[in-house]
């Protein structure tokens, strides 16, 4: 049977001990707006937190709003297997949370804004700036504004137009001779999006504030009965493998029309900035045919990507009191001192964990091997492309024009980085790279670098590494994320196994050491429960120990809760998506879930199962979501050196008895601080100990 092929069951799940992953996803991102809440946050990093919240929940909307929509009109009767509910249950239930939130949203923002104004950085109201000031706007507006705009409205001779996903407008309702029509100007995308006003301090207006104060100069000829700020998400899950691929079309120009085909998708929620009820609102309604169940009145900006640049204005002095202070890596040099890289994991399995360590020892690791005589080829997974990886990208074509075998494993479908990883792609090929697209179906998710050596007697010898995030240089200073350096031959000899099944399209490949999806990872982590299960019911000694992004998997969150009741203890730290509810009796009462929301972005995977020096450890690039061990191809590594496995076991074990930035999840499934405070902040001990490691090490 393909792997893709499998049969609906009549719905028969135990709905007792599981939730929503939608609705969950709705509370971590709730979580993630309490950190903006949080006063013991420096202020700009608060707003940090307001946007981060703001920009997940605009790509939920594309995302998973938008897969629900689809899958309502494809099966508008299938239910969800951790709630039962319908697509159209689902929808009705996040629009509803969602609702709720926004009230939360806006409070926050004009809280932290005003402890930022009390700091100099003041977003100025333009009704309350001085007449010079305004002029000062007024000039700009004529001068750099009102000449690159592109105004319309909507009559018989100007039709209704697309709205571009995500892009701002401001809109006026207007007179027009005997009814009522719409008036839109989009944002000027050439221009900033907040202006600086004159003089030496940090105050600004945004770009749109400045068009609405003055939209009365561009639509002249109509009366402006109400005007606002709106913008329109769209539904952006096209699946590239489910778009027709013509005969004889290559997969990237089938990725090049996919992408272009994601902006022209149906509406899935419309914003409206705006301080009262909009009148707006049901015109564009009936206009988008979008209900007004999923249209959300905000009085914060819609789009607060522009929070990012402020900084770049402030003064030494606002940078120290409104940001974290800096935290600089350990590197390469205060770690392993000048010693070479190659040789140094060739004698002892190296562990890096990110952000504490910097990224740059993995980039000189490939520098090494650039340049080793003895290294005869580089291949490596590639998910994401980004600005993090120019140093990466550079290497590999620097090593193939000086005559080694590269492979780069391209996944071209990350989604929303579909264009980015695209780009590569000439400067590979011309520097004789080869280049691999994945599979259909299923994107190549693991995150593996193996460099493979000859020495002069002609023997073989590989370094591995084995990572839980991307090769990216950028993320690795946000991400905490784990990268497994070893000189293992077993391990080396899987990975070589892994890059030519991915050269020939062969999923179920065996492998001795690594765990492999979507064949090998998910029984292996089946089986690994079950054996914790029957030790306790043999009385011996047991426990597993998790640490994910996100857990969706109905086989693998009913096995937990199956060893739960034999009397495995179970603790979990799970940033996001938690469909498994802990704590109720005689079900999951010996499973404890812990959330971490913090300065970094917790991304590692691990995976511990049994107690003592017979622990199963692995750290992995999956979690234990169905699309991550059903749909992609990701891998898991052992972890056997000693003390790296103590590193890691000692880190869950900080993590989960952090009670400042820690929340466990209850029987209901929220989000509850941990009592007692113990003061622990595990991402600044981490911080702290990586400095201290390094010096003894």
């Amino acid at each position: 049977m393909d792997l893709k092929e499998r049969q609906e069951p009549v719905f028969k799940y135990d709905t007792s001990y599981t939730q929503n992953r939608e609705l969950s996803w709705l509370r971590f991102n709730e979580r993630v707006l309490e950190e903006a809440e949080d006063g013991a946050v420096p202020h700009y990093a608060r707003m940090k937190f307001e946007e981060i919240s703001t920009s997940n929940l605009e790509e939920f909307f594309m995302v998973r709003v938008g897969s629900l929509f689809d899958l309502d009109r494809v099966k508008p009767d299938k239910r969800d297997n951790k709630s039962g509910m319908t697509a159209s249950e689902q929808l009705l239930a996040v629009f509803d949370d969602v609702r709720n939130l926004y009230p939360k949203r806006d409070r926050i923002f004009h809280e932290v804004e005003e402890l930022l104004n009390e700091q100099g950085i003041e977003h100025l109201r333009f009704e309350d700036i001085d007449p010079d000031t305004q002029r000062y706007y007024e000039q700009y507006f004529r001068e750099q504004i009102l000449p690159v705009l592109s105004p319309q409205i909507i009559d018989l001779h100007h039709p209704f137009p697309h709205l571009a996903n995500k892009e701002l407008l401001v809109g006026a309702l207007l007179k027009h001779e005997h009814h009522v029509t719409l008036g839109m100007v989009p944002l000027a995308p050439s221009l900033p999006r907040f202006v600086l006003a004159p003089g030496n301090r940090m105050a600004y207006v945004l770009q749109e504030e400045i068009i609405l104060a003055f939209i009365g100069s561009i639509f002249t000829n109509y009366p402006i009965i109400d005007c606002c700020v709106f913008s329109v998400t769209r539904n952006a899950d096209i699946n590239p493998d489910d778009e027709e691929v013509d005969v004889g079309e290559d997969y990237v120009t089938q990725m090049r029309k996919v992408l272009k085909k994601r902006k022209l998708l149906p509406p899935v929620r419309l914003e409206i900035e705006t301080e009262g009820d909009s009148l707006i609102a049901p015109w564009l309604s009936r206009r988008l045919e979008i209900p007004m169940k999923q249209i959300y009145l905000s009085r914060a900006p819609l789009n607060l990507s522009y929070v990012y640049g402020l900084e770049d204005s402030f003064t030494q002095g606002q940078k120290q009191k409104l940001c974290y202070a800096p935290y600089e890596p350990v590197t390469g040099m205060e770690r392993f001192g000048a010693n070479p890289m190659l040789e140094t994991i060739r004698k002892k399995d190296v562990l890096l964990s990110y952000p504490y360590e910097d990224f740059g020892i993995f980039l000189q690791v490939l520098r090494e091997a650039v340049s080793a005589p003895e290294v005869v080829s580089i291949k490596i997974t590639i998910y994401r492309v980004g600005h993090g990886h120019v140093k990466l990208m550079n290497y590999l074509i620097l090593a193939s024009e000086l005559g080694k075998e590269v492979t780069v494993l391209l996944e071209l479908k990350a989604r929303f980085d579909e264009q980015n990883n695209m780009d590569w792609i000439d400067s590979l090929r011309d520097a004789g790279v080869h280049i691999l697209y994945g599979f259909e179906g299923y994107k190549v998710h693991a995150k593996v670098c193996l460099i493979t050596s000859h020495d002069e007697a002609g023997r073989v010898s590989f370094i591995t590494y084995i990572g839980t995030g991307n090769f990216n240089a950028k993320t690795a200073h946000f991400y905490t994320d784990l990268g497994l350096l070893t000189a293992d031959p077993g391990i080396g000899r899987d990975a070589t196994v892994f890059f030519q099944n991915m050269g020939i399209a062969n999923l179920r490949g065996h492998y001795e050491r690594l765990l492999v999806a979507p064949v090998g990872l998910k029984p292996a982590l089946l089986r690994m429960v079950d054996e914790e299960a029957g030790k306790a019911q043999r009385g011996e000694p047991c426990g597993i120990r998790l640490k994910m992004n996100s857990i969706t998997d109905r086989e693998l969150i009913d096995a937990l809760v199956r060893a739960s009741q034999a009397g495995v203890p179970i603790h979990m730290v799970v940033r996001g998506i938690c469909c498994l509810v802990p704590g109720i009796p005689g079900v999951t009462d010996n499973i404890h879930i812990h959330s971490i929301v913090g300065r970094f972005l917790e991304h590692a995977r691990v995976f511990a199962f049994g107690e003592g020096e017979k622990t199963k450890l692995y750290i992995a690039s999956a979690d234990w979501m169905t699309r991550n061990t059903e749909n992609r191809v990701e891998v898991a590594a052992p972890v056997e050196d000693p003390s790296l496995r103590k590193q890691i076991l000692d880190m869950l074990a900080l993590q989960f008895a952090d009670t400042q930035k820690g929340r466990a999840i209850g029987p209901d499934g929220c989000y509850h601080r941990i009592q007692p405070d113990t003061g622990i902040h595990a991402q600044n001990e981490l911080m702290k100990q990586a400095h201290q490691l390094a010096r003894i090490s």
